[in-house]
């Protein structure tokens, strides 16, 4: 468990979206307990989404249990709550000598990141994102998501532009300022002055499990229909295909998975839909979880290795084929997809399975 609050050290300032950048930050500060100290203050920029808040509110309990404050914001709350949100936050962003951010391509996040005077600054796990975002910084480039590359920018993109440029600059090391980067996804490239730090998921081996372990398989959804980057008639079958093959009994949905094309799905495949209330890290580490886990690429294949360290549970990815894509998807996205699953550790990789 991390340190109870009222130890020494830095103030420091965690901005998150997600429940799985919340975890990450609770992975962060539980590795750097002896430097850090308790001085976190975590504020959590609610998205609207009510799964996604659901789980926030999970995570910022458990946030709260190791001694951390936690500040929430309705930052999406109607047309003034950015500019309510983020001056209410300048003073502490000022004050703060350390941040930590979970989505460097969060335009919330980069509009922060232009106020703050903090001298350390730490990037956690937002999923393979991360990866993306290393590679970019370490080439000087624009800061897109993977799954937007290739397009042209649109307006708003261009009057962005300024600020996405300067949230690259202050994630760029210079004589004052340090830049961390905490995460468990392979890097091909580092950024140089960039300090890379394992995430081990020893908070979550710490707090979670072992989980008792099924005979059965368990599937891992992903929102790549959702994103626009796989065709969602192919994706159900390719879905009813693995399942059948392996034996899977449930579905684990991704927290971004439409409710019709979940619903869709359960009717379609027989598979038991189940929505987490936490990320899937810490359901699988608390368990019941099947033997094996199925899953396309996405973040999971890199971190449940990690969380389940230790326990008999197999993870096996399954490739996407070429043929799935949409019309609208990224250039790079076969590549990326590809990438994801070739550099994950101690997987099982299965062969795109038929989707006719």
């Amino acid at each position: 468990m991390s340190p109870r609050a009222g130890n020494t050290g830095p103030h420091t300032l965690a901005f998150v979206e997600s429940p799985v950048q919340l975890l990450n930050v609770l992975e962060w500060a539980h590795a750097h307990a002896h430097t850090v100290g308790a001085g976190l203050t975590l504020v959590v920029l609610s998205p609207i989404d009510p799964m996604t808040r659901g789980q926030l509110r999970r995570m910022a309990e458990l946030a709260r249990d190791d001694g951390h404050e936690v500040r929430w914001e309705e930052a999406r709350g109607g047309a003034a709550a950015p500019f309510q949100t983020i001056g209410g936050l300048t003073g502490l962003l000022r004050r703060a000598e350390r941040v930590v951010l979970g989505d460097p391509f969060s335009r919330y996040v980069q509009l922060l990141l232009t106020i703050t005077r903090a001298r350390d600054l730490v990037v956690v796990d937002d999923g393979t994102a991360t990866m993306e975002f290393v590679a970019q910084l370490a080439r000087g480039e624009r800061l897109v998501r993977w799954h937007r590359k290739g397009g042209r920018p649109g307006p708003r993109d261009l009057v962005f532009a300024p600020v996405s440029s300067a949230a690259r600059k202050r994630l760029t090391p210079s004589a004052g300022r340090t830049v961390e980067i905490f995460s468990s996804m392979p890097m091909e490239e580092t950024p140089e002055g960039v300090t890379v730090t394992a995430n081990t998921f020893a908070w979550t081996r710490a707090r979670f499990g072992p989980p008792r372990i099924t005979k059965g398989a368990d599937m891992v959804g992903t929102s790549l229909v959702e994103t626009g980057v796989v065709d969602g008639d192919r994706y159900l079958e390719a879905v009813r295909s693995l399942a059948k093959a392996h034996g899977a009994t449930r579905y684990f949905a991704h927290r971004r998975e439409s409710a019709d094309k979940l619903h869709r799905l359960a009717v379609e495949t027989g598979l038991e839909v189940v929505r987490p209330d936490l990320p899937l890290e810490l359901i699988a580490r608390r368990g019941p979880i099947g033997r094996t886990i199925l899953s396309f690429p996405s973040t999971v294949v890199h971190t449940l290795p990690l969380a389940l360290t230790g326990t008999e549970v197999r993870v096996a990815v399954c490739d996407i084929d070429p043929a799935w894509l949409t019309e609208n998807a990224s250039p790079r996205a076969q590549g990326f997809l590809s990438g994801v699953t070739g550099t994950a550790r101690d997987v099982h990789r299965l062969s795109a399975v038929s989707a006719v």
